[in-house]
This record gives structure tokens, sequence and C-alpha cells, in this order.
């Protein structure tokens, strides 16, 4: 659907991306929207040329989505207010200093002069949590990618590609030419304000270690003290903080707000931006488009850089955190891989953060009703099974997801039931043989360190509590109703052939006409590249009519990407917010849960599009 000036996409039922001509429009659009938001938009996620707008169907019909978008887009918001000043320093001593200065055929020290000599903004963000791209209208070079992206790239270094500067919150792969480094906190999950560089942010490179400066709102200059308000944080402003709403039917108890969001891609089959560098195209517009607003704002105030030994703030938890805790479970056996899992962590895409949360959501809500929890109690998601643990006191437990023989004290016992364990005694899970994932509920919840309102642990970002280990003492809180009595509760066995549903993705336009026929035709089998951020599926080429960049555009749990080798991937919920590969379709929520059970060698088949 094609409107004036901009071209509305669907990304499945829950989202439409909205695409203009370029970075500027791009903020104006934002700008617009965000200005006035009705109720059931979840997010709003700005890119280098689109706009996510995510919506909870149950709330707002699709049609009114796009009725918003077309009546907004036709206003020009009276001023973008511009984002707080925050100097970060910088040492120029990357290992691509030397090299990237020869190729854009200037001395090292007009390189450096020049970046640190430009007041940049944040345009948008991705990739990994805290992760800016940075623009500067006074920033004149496109600088090409890395050829062979590095396997790591420490945290905090300092970066370029294309129009863009950036600097690494993690140690993460990369394809970015690094020129510097950084010893500034680019993000914390346990502060009051996670990200340091958020979106409109003004930033400043200082070529000198151990400063950090932010213009403040605050006519006294009063710097805030603790990692819970972290001193060189640029302060709240809007359009960076993200949308009111509960996040939609996937929020944790303790939901945080929607947020706004970015452009990237993660490693391997799904196209990471420091990776595999597809972003390509984007840096002309972003350069264009980002207006300095150099003399807007309150001078810098000079703050002390945040350090380690900070002390960290309490973090509200999903669950009823404020009540105590006792311990419940000893893990003997771990398994191949199990973590804490809730509902994850949904609207949090402006911090470049993935929802997470149990990849079978049915399976973890089932099980927490049967032990009378919160539906979103955060519970132990464990691959192949294998799983064996001793109760420290009497401890009721639900067995949910693949089909697993489970026992407890050697008896037998039934998944998909509340079942005591005393004291001393053992409770095992064997062996996942259909499906792949088991949870196990906890009466109580499973207490474990929150990140970002959110017990989950999300493999890409690394956060939330660590994988569990042989040892480890699970603690259990309240709950929140009696155990129900049921005599059995109807359940079914993950089968070796999954149907998917899918919906119409944004991209099919940018495949061959029999694409399409043939995503809906094949019979698709699941490769071992599968795991919590996507699944890649083997099976024919789905062929493109376009070989041509695409820029990175807010992503989805269910979108399927088309990386270059024209097999699937199906990105799932630890799958990063932002993707440059093509999305021909996008799984159906509901659906999604069935794919989080998919284990190497099932089939499946697609319908619906």
């Amino acid at each position: 659907m094609v409107t004036g000036d901009i071209a509305l996409r669907p990304m499945g039922e829950r989202a439409v991306l909205a695409e203009v001509a370029d970075l500027a429009s791009v903020l104006t659009l934002h700008a617009a929207l965000a200005a006035d938001v009705p109720d059931g938009i979840d997010d709003l996620v700005p890119a280098a040329r689109t706009v996510l707008v995510v919506f909870d169907p149950r709330r707002i019909t699709p049609a009114a989505v796009r009725t918003w978008i077309t009546s907004r887009a036709g206003r020009t918001p009276d001023a973008i207010a511009p984002g707080s000043l925050v100097e970060v320093p910088v040492r120029y001593d990357g290992a691509d200093l030397h090299s990237t200065a020869e190729i854009l055929g200037i001395p090292v020290s007009d390189l450096v002069a020049r970046h640190a000599g430009v007041e940049w903004t944040v345009a948008f963000t991705g990739f990994a949590p805290g992760f800016a791209y940075l623009v500067s209208a006074a920033w004149p070079y496109d600088v090409p990618r890395l050829a062979e992206p590095r396997t790591r790239v420490p945290a905090g270094a300092v970066g370029l590609a294309g129009g863009f500067s950036g600097a690494y919150p993690r140690e993460t792969p990369g394809g970015w030419r690094l020129i510097g480094t950084t010893d500034a906190v680019l993000f914390d999950p346990d502060a009051a304000t996670p990200v340091l560089l958020p979106p409109q942010a003004r930033v400043r490179f200082v070529p000198e270690p151990g400063r950090i400066a932010a213009a403040r709102e605050d006519p006294a200059g009063i710097a805030r003290e603790g990692r819970g308000a972290r001193e060189g944080t640029p302060v709240a402003h809007p359009g960076s903080g993200g949308l009111p709403g509960s996040g939609g039917a996937d929020a944790a108890a303790v939901s945080s707000p929607p947020g706004i969001s970015s452009a990237a891609k993660t490693s391997a089959d799904l196209g990471t931006d420091a990776g595999a560098g597809a972003d390509a195209g984007a840096g002309a517009d972003a350069a264009a488009a980002a207006a300095a607003d150099a003399d807007a704002g309150a001078a810098p105030v000079a703050v002390p850089a945040p350090t380690a030994s900070a002390e960290p703030i309490a973090v509200p938890a999903p669950t009823a955190s404020a009540d105590p805790s006792r311990p419940a479970l000893r893990v003997l056996v771990a398994g191949v891989f199990t973590t804490v899992q809730d509902l994850g962590r949904p609207g949090r895409a402006a911090l470049g953060v993935s929802r997470s949360g149990a990849l079978d959501r049915a399976a973890l809500r089932i099980g927490n009703r049967l032990l009378g929890n919160d539906e979103g109690a955060a519970a132990l998601e464990i691959v192949m099974g294998g799983f064996t643990a001793r109760a420290e006191t009497d401890t009721w437990v639900c067995v949910t997801g693949g089909l697993a023989e489970i026992g407890v004290d050697g008896r037998p016992v039934s998944a998909y039931a509340s079942q005591r364990v005393p004291a001393g005694a053992e409770v095992h899970i064997g062996p996942v043989t259909a499906g792949l994932r088991a949870y196990l509920a906890v009466r109580g919840g499973v207490v474990a360190p929150a990140a970002l309102g959110s017990r989950a642990r999300d493999v890409l970002a690394g956060l939330g509590p660590d994988p569990v280990r042989a040892g480890d003492v699970l603690s259990v809180g309240t709950t929140a109703s009696a155990i129900p009595v049921l005599d059995v509760f109807p359940w079914s066995v993950p089968g070796p052939l999954i149907e998917v549903p899918i919906a119409a993705g944004p991209r099919a336009d940018r495949f061959a006409p029999e694409a399409l026929g043939t995503l809906g035709a094949a019979m698709w089998t699941v490769s071992s590249h599968a795991d919590r951020v996507g699944v890649r599926l083997d099976g024919p080429e789905l062929v493109r009519a376009r070989h041509d960049e695409l820029p990175s555009e807010g992503m989805r749990p269910g979108a399927i990407q088309v990386p270059p080798h024209g097999r699937p991937v199906v990105l799932l919920a630890d799958g990063p917010v932002t993707g440059g590969y093509p999305v021909i379709a996008v799984v159906t929520d509901a659906a999604i849960d069935a794919l989080g059970q998919a284990r190497p060698g099932d089939r499946v088949r697609f319908r619906g599009v």
C-alpha cells in the first residue's frame, strides 16, 4: 500500500512497516507518530528508511493502524526536540585507524580531528543492546566495512561503517573498522537508565580518557549518583523513552514500557550489521539527513565516568520479588542447556533488546497455571532433557513441553500435572524424545536476578541469569493462588511435521514470482543451525529478483529472513530487533511456539500465504 510518499508494508499480523525516502523522513514520521499514540500501539522502531509499527490486534485493527500512520504522515511536527549532549572519552588506538585513514586518503591526524570535531546524533539503535548508530551532516565519509568480519570485537571499541560511527557495548563479532576505544559504560541493565546513548542523543567524542559529560535539563546541574541514575547518562526526552502500554500479551508480570528501536543484523545467517555488513547504501541517507543542532541544549556538565565498582540498584522482578524466597531445588544434573525463562522483556527494542523469554510460551503458561503461579512466573527451559534436581524442602513442580519420562524419587509421574517432591527426593526429566524443550515450573516461581524487568536469559544479548549448572540452588517466591484441582489436563505431543501458518512479509517483492509458491509448497527440514535466536531450514532456494543491499529495518519474532544462500531463517525470541536480509513472510504469533519445539531433522510446512 502506497500513500503519497509513504509505503505501508505488512510485517505479519501484528506489525506494519512504514517505508519513506530517507533517514530525515524517518525522523519526521517517527516524531509525528510518537506525538499521538493510540491505544493498541506497542512499539515504534525507526531505522534507516523505515518505521516498524507494532500493534496488538486485540486492541486496534490493522486498518485503524494504517489509517493512523497515513494521517500522521501528512503532518510535520513543530520541532523534533534535540536530545541531551553526551561527551564520550575515546583513545584513538583502534586496530584499523591507520588503514582507514589510508582508504580515505587523509592523514591519521585529520581522521581523528574530523571524528572528534563533529557532533553526532543517535539516529537509531540496534544490533546489540545499547549499540547506537551515530550520524552527522558534517561527516563526509562513507567507510567500507571489513571484507572479513572479526569474530571478536572488544567492548568499548569505537568504529566506522558506511556513514555511521558507533561504539560496541559488549564483546561481539563485528565488521566495522575500529579506530578507537572508550571506557564509557554504554549499556548497564542494572541502571535506571540502561543506555548511555539513546535515540536522538547528541554525541561528541573527546580524545582523552576518563571524562563523560552530559547536558542536563536540571537547572541546578546536580549530578545523580550510582548506577541506578548513571552519571553521564542523557536525561529523558521525547521520543527516547518508549510508548505507554503493557507490551501486549507476552509482557511479563512487571513489563517494561514499549520502546523505540533500530536497524541491524545478527551474526552468520541472521545477517549481523557488525558481522555481515549489509547496511551498505544507508550511509548517504544518514549523513544527509542528520541535523547537527549544535546550539540546542544546555552546556555540558563534566561528571566522573561510570566505574565498574558502583553499586547496582534493585531492579523490579517479574514476580513478587519483594516477598521472601526460599531454597527449593538443588541441581544435580543440568542437562545440555538449561536456562531460566519467563515471558521476556517485550517493548525494549529501543535498547536493542529482544523480547526473549520462553520459546514455548504456552508450555510455560500452562505449567505455571497448574501450580497456582502467575502465568508469567519464571521456570526452567531444558533443552533435550536429561535434568535432575533434589528438593531442599517440600516442593511442587510441573513439567510441560516436549515429551520425556518424568520421575519423582524413582516413581514415574505424568507431565502436565502438579507433582509434590518431598524434601530430599529427586525429580528427574529424561531425554526429550518428541519436541526439543521441556519446562520445569516450580510452585512460587523461580527467583533469579532480573534484568530490565525480566528473569529471562537472552543468549544473543547476554542478559539475564547465567545458564543453570550442576550445584546451583534454585529459590522460589510466593504463589498467586491455590493449586487447581484437575483430574487430567489435555495435552499433545509435538510431532515431527510442523504445520506453520504464515502471514505476508514486507519484502516479498524482492523475490522471484515463484518464490512465495516455493515457500508454501516445499517440505522444509530443520537444520542443525537452530537455537533460541533462530531456526535455519534446509530445502529449495528462494530465488531473489533483486540482489542490491537492503538498509536494515525492524524485525519481529517469526520473521522469515532469506540470506544470500536462499534458505529461510525464522527468527525466534532471542533474535535481533533489526535485520538487513529481506523478510518474505512472517510466522503468525500463535505458531511461533511450535517452532520452539522443532528439533534438527523435523519437517516444516508453511501454509496460508
